[in-house]
């Protein structure tokens, strides 16, 4: 791209200029130049000037009230809160500030215009959303806006190139009448919605931009806090010196530890319990094979042990996205035949007091217990009182109103 001569260009050429360089850098990701970042933030800049010094926007003003021309030139701060963002700086703190102060800027202006939803307005009068599902539900919400704008800005699109080819193809067949003036207005009314579009759209990416620079300003003031306190480069060299140490000392141990990871005959849970079953081995014989489960990544200079944020994140590196065993296959087998080995003593106690029932002793011989005679002619009297009574009764009675023919 050729030099800009901003001092003689026009507002709208050196619009187009910048929203260019705004769009090569946010396809391009972070491999743009930097001097064309800069060159996109003095022309960005230079046309906030302008627009300030033409008075194209006042405070009065609805959205109804900007003309279609105007309507682009209010995403002059969001594209340059953008690039700002993008300068590549000593200072991050300062660039990402003044990057904030822009999208800030952006979207006053857009809450004037009555461009802002509503919900948007009501979560920034909070200072944001307080529960993890407010913060959820406004995520969803901005994203669906942002993919029906888009959706929306790639149908205007086809239907002007559409448009486009079918009016060249007309234009050389037929002349054009005084009729044909309607589709002006309908290019007109098309212009004006894609740019309210996309002025939409850069209002729910400049929320989510500000959200992330906020955070990163944060954590950046708070290295710096830490970094201040703990002395600069010897904070560094700390680090890297106790991980250097763990690293040694995993290495050094793990000759100690391989006995343990790689077992020459690991005993299974159908063998074991095939050798108490024929006599070779009893449940109370504790097998003394332990299996350590390996650890993976920077889980292993650690040591299991995190002792602040940083190393516990650190320790989730890697790291199976399954749980881990918290026994061996061996160690379940005799948690298994311990438990059917109290269900079979269990069982034998059962089956010998059953077999101890008083109906399964013999009789002693002697002679009856005193009462006894007496015992049986009451139960031969309520034998005969029964007797008598199913004579009265036979079976059946008293049942007639329930059958078919009764």
């Amino acid at each position: 791209m050729g030099e800009l001569n901003m001092e003689d260009m026009p507002l709208p050429a050196l619009f187009e200029q910048a929203r260019k360089i705004h769009l090569g850098a946010t396809d391009s990701g972070d491999g743009v130049d930097q001097e064309e970042i800069r060159k996109g933030c003095r022309a960005l800049e230079k046309c906030d000037e302008m627009i300030s010094n033409l008075g194209l926007f006042s405070a009065n003003e609805t959205k109804e009230d900007i003309s279609t021309t105007n309507l682009k030139y209010l995403l002059v701060p969001y594209y340059l809160g953008e690039l700002i963002e993008k300068v590549a700086q000593d200072d991050r703190i300062s660039i990402l500030k003044a990057s904030q102060a822009k999208l800030k800027e952006f979207i006053s202006i857009c809450e004037t215009m009555e461009l802002v939803p509503k919900e948007e307005l009501e979560a920034s009068a909070k200072d944001g959303p307080n529960s993890h599902v407010d913060r959820r539900a406004l995520k969803i919400a901005r994203f669906k806006r942002q993919r029906a704008a888009e959706s929306k800005l790639l149908e205007i699109k086809e239907r002007k190139e559409r448009r486009g080819r079918s009016t060249k193809a007309s234009a050389l067949s037929t002349p054009i009448e005084a009729g044909e003036a309607d589709v002006l207005d309908d290019d007109g009314e098309e212009e004006r919605e894609a740019w309210f579009t996309t002025i939409s759209l850069a209002v729910s990416k400049a929320f989510d931009l500000l959200e992330m620079l906020k955070k990163e300003e944060e954590m950046l003031v708070a290295f710096k806090e830490r970094q201040s306190k703990d002395g600069g480069k010897e904070f560094y060299q700390d680090v890297l010196d106790d991980r250097a140490k763990r690293a040694e000392a995993w290495h050094r141990d793990a000759a100690t530890r391989v006995q343990y990871s790689r077992p020459a005959e690991p005993i299974t849970c159908a063998t074991f319990a095939q050798d108490v079953l024929e006599g070779r081995a009893r449940v109370s014989e504790m097998h003394e094979h332990k299996h350590q489960p390996l650890i993976f990544g920077p889980a292993s200079l650690i040591g299991g042990n995190p002792t602040s944020e940083r190393e516990r994140m650190a320790a989730q590196v890697f790291q199976p996205s399954h749980r881990l065993p918290t026994m061996s296959i061996e160690e379940a087998g005799l948690k298994e035949m311990e438990i059917m080995n109290t269900w079979q003593e269990r069982n034998a106690k059962l089956m010998e007091e059953a077999n101890s029932a008083w109906y399964k002793e013999p009789m002693k011989p002697g002679p009856p217990p005193e009462g006894e005679d007496e015992d049986d002619d009451a139960a031969q009297d309520r034998a005969r009182a029964w007797d008598d009574w199913k004579d009265d009764n036979p079976r059946g009675a008293g049942n007639k109103k329930l059958t078919p023919c009764g």
